[in-house]
Order: structure tokens, then sequence, then C-alpha cells
């Protein structure tokens, strides 16, 4: 009797095991025998179909479904991936130019939504997507605007972001079903701040000022401390200043919340290298600051993925090992020893509503 097939049987265990079921006294010769032609025909079929089966099976379960079914599958929770959103810039005029009014840079558009004071304006760029935040300098007015002699694009105050990549969007469905977001607690802040355009992550503080009140710290979508501008829609869109406990945001009513950004202390870092023979510090600065910058990055984003409350009252820590350890990868550096961290030679921890930024770098 053979073996119950199972999805994970191959087209070899499928053979053997039919050819084992006939007598030996028959000819079973791969090639030349009816008896293994009309069986591997079979076979292959059979492989074929479990194939089929199997992929069905992994469509539909959330670990293992590409991105369409995934979202389907997340429908029943009333989750959906995060859509892609346009970049918030500080356009500079020489006069007060009107809302509404648009402007060119290069290829792409420029609509002026609010004033933030005399001659300066938040713009959004009108294609969503990485590319409204990259350049910035003289913009083109697309209809003429009595007056203006002077327009440039300036600081990026809300970062763009993509649409939600798909392992993203998997975590984030099974992590709904370790802590339900219901009615203003934890899990509740966490998926809709987190949903909001340009935040990258919040932590969410109870108490902090007395009974009711909550402290949400965010950081933008680029892991980085988020512009007033960012936090001021954030706070207007959980729990307006002006009404804050009376339940006209998104924060239940007796929820008094406040918005803060992440610290940013700079962290200054000296270093003790051994450089490979022809090679300097003006060599292979730019290529450190780089490998800095990066390894702080993912500091923040460590940060900004904070899940449960011990996380939330824990900071990240800036290692003189990782450093020193990412920093032998630069062409030029032989060794590398004794870094010390704003002067100290030791690793830095800082606090829960911190991530680090990149001071003096020396070699």
């Amino acid at each position: 009797m053979t073996e119950p097939l199972n999805l994970d049987t191959t087209y070899e265990d499928l053979m053997a095991q039919k050819l084992a079921g006939v007598d030996n006294s028959l000819d079973k010769r791969e090639g030349t025998s009816m008896i293994y032609n009309a069986t591997a025909a079979n076979s292959a079929e059979t492989i074929q179909m479990l194939t089929t089966v199997k992929n069905f099976i992994d469509m539909v379960f959330a670990d293992t479904s590409p991105r369409e079914y995934l979202i389907r599958r997340a429908a029943e929770r009333g989750l959906k991936p995060h859509e892609a959103t346009r970049a918030k810039r500080k356009g500079i005029f020489n006069i007060d130019v009107p809302i509404g009014s648009r402007f060119s840079l290069d290829d792409l558009n420029y609509e002026v939504v609010e004033r933030i004071s005399q001659g300066q304006f938040i713009l959004q760029c009108e294609t969503a997507g990485n590319v409204g935040n990259l350049f910035s300098g003289q913009l083109i007015p697309i209809e003429y605007t009595d007056g203006l002699q002077t327009a440039v694009l300036n600081d990026v105050l809300v970062p763009w972001d993509d649409e939600e990549d798909t392992e993203d969007f998997r975590t984030r469905y099974f992590n709904s079903f370790e802590s339900i977001a219901f009615g203003g607690n934890r899990a509740d802040y966490k998926e809709k701040i987190g949903s909001l355009p340009g935040v990258g992550g919040v932590r969410v503080y109870r108490a902090w000022d007395g009974g009711g009140t909550v402290k949400l710290v965010i950081i933008n979508s680029q892991y980085e401390k988020p512009s007033q501008t960012l936090l001021d829609e954030v706070q207007l869109t959980v729990d307006p200043l002006d009404h804050q406990g009376e339940g006209f945001g998104t924060a239940p009513i007796d929820h008094i919340v406040t918005v803060f950004g992440v610290n940013e202390p700079t962290i200054d870092v000296a270093l003790n290298i051994t450089y490979q023979s022809g090679w300097t510090w003006d060599d292979i600065k730019e290529q450190v600051q780089k490998v800095i910058d990066d390894y702080f990055k993912e500091l923040a984003e460590e940060w900004a993925k904070a899940n449960s409350y011990d996380e939330d009252h824990a900071g990240v820590v800036v290692r003189v090992s990782q450093i020193e350890y990412r920093l032998l990868g630069v062409t030029g550096v032989l060794d590398i020893a004794d870094t010390k961290l704003n002067g100290v030679q030791s690793n830095i921890a800082l606090g829960p509503e911190s991530i680090p930024k990149r001071g003096v770098v020396s070699g």
C-alpha cells in the first residue's frame, strides 16, 4: 500500500511509490516500458494538481499570501495598507501668494495650501512619493501672480510616505492579534497615529501630566525629528488644542492629548583610526559620516517600531562596538580602537523619547 500524499510530495517520490507497487516481474524500465511511461504521465499531472492546491492554500494564509490576498485577509480585521502620501514643503515668496496658486520645479508641481507667516507658505506636491522631498530651488508660477518677484521651495515640513510595504503590512496584521485597538487604548493610539501622513512611529505615555492626560511622542516617516508643521497637524487630528479633552479629534472624550516630537541629542564621535597605506582622514571622512548616519537611522527606525509598553519606555543604545565594526568596512581603514562618544569611551544609552543625531566626527 502506498503512503498517503502530502502537498510537498515531489515527482520523484511519487514515481518511486507507484513503481514500488508494481510487481518486479514486469518491465518497469525508464523510457522503454509502457508501465513506466503511463505512470510518468499520470504522476506529472498529479504533481501539477498538488502544486496548484498548495498555491491556493498559501494564498489564503497571511504568512504566505501575496499582497493582493493579504489585503483581502487583513480587511476582515478592518486593516488596509497605508496609502502613498504627498510631501509638504515650505515656500518662501516676496509677497503673500493666493491659497491654491500653483508653482513648478522641474517636472513637479506644488500647490499653496496654507499660510505660515508673511511670505511663507506650506506647499503640497501634486505627485505622491519620495520625489516630492528631493529637490529645492527656484519655483516657476504656473499662473501669473501680480507682484511676485521671488519664489523658492525650501524645507520639507511633512515628508512623503510611499505605499506601505507588503512585509510591514504583514507584520502589522499579525501585531493586531497581540493587542486589540479599541476605544483609545495604547494599540488604538499607535494604529491611528501611525497611519497619519508623515508619521513614522509613536510612543504613548499615560497620565504624564495628571489623570486623563496622554503624551504622544512621534517621529516622522524619514525617522527624524518632526517639523512643527507635522506636530501641529497631528495635534489637530488627535485632540485640537482649543478643544482638548472634548472629543473633537480621534482621541476619546476626556483624553487630554499633547503631541511632542522625538528629541535628537547630538553624539560627537572621536575615532582613533589606523589608516591603510596612502590614506588620510580627508580621504574617508564623508564615507565615515555616512556609515554613522546609516547606523543612527537604524536606531531611529528601531525606536519607531516599538510596539509594547516596555518598548515605549526603553531607549536606544548607541554602541561603540557597532560603530567600530561598521567602520572597519570603509576602504582606507586598517584598524580602529578607543572610540569615544561625547568624550567618553563607552556606550550611550538615550532616554525613551530620544534618537541620536550625528555631531562632530573626528579621526
